[in-house]
């Protein structure tokens, strides 16, 4: 193992409560998961979480979500539908093409509908599907789980840049 690494285990402890975790830290004590769930009454789980054997599909969804604009137009998608320059509004920073590749790329999964009204100049609306907004609930989660995060992770990464610094 190269210097400045060390080998860690990990069990996964399930329903184990923040402040618990939060008082061993601030006690100085390493505790072993099993003695944190001894601790708070949690289970214990020996392995992952989560599998994905062979192809589980989840990286395609990945792949999609995993980019830098597509959660900013699913979330502005959400309330209803919008004309492409609304959007391009409410999206800061997203350049014409980069959203006009998102839209094509989310209404090729099935994520978005594009709706054109034979008017002149003709009007274009973009619209989550029906599938497309079941993902507003991953997102809504993903968006709970780090605001929730945030300050640990910030100061993981103060106390990480300051090792390494």
């Amino acid at each position: 193992m190269s210097e400045g690494h060390t080998e860690v285990t990990t069990s996964v402890v399930t329903g184990a409560s923040e402040a618990a975790a939060e008082v061993t830290e601030a006690a100085g004590a390493e505790v072993a998961g099993g003695e944190v769930a001894e601790a708070t009454g949690a289970e214990v789980v020996d392995g992952p979480v989560v599998s994905c054997a062979d192809e589980c599909g989840v990286r395609d969804v990945q792949d999609r979500l995993g980019d830098k604009w597509t959660v900013h137009v699913v979330v502005e998608l959400a309330p209803g539908p919008r004309r492409f320059r609304e959007l391009q509004r409410l999206v800061t920073g997203i350049s014409q093409r980069m959203l006009t590749l998102t839209l094509r790329r989310l209404e090729r999964d099935g994520l978005v509908s594009r709706t054109v009204y034979p008017t002149t100049p003709p009007q274009v609306e973009y619209a989550l599907t029906e599938t497309g907004h079941s993902m507003t609930h991953l997102i809504k989660q993903l968006i709970d789980w780090s605001l929730d995060h945030r300050a640990v992770i910030a100061r993981s990464r103060e106390e990480w840049d300051t090792r390494t610094a």
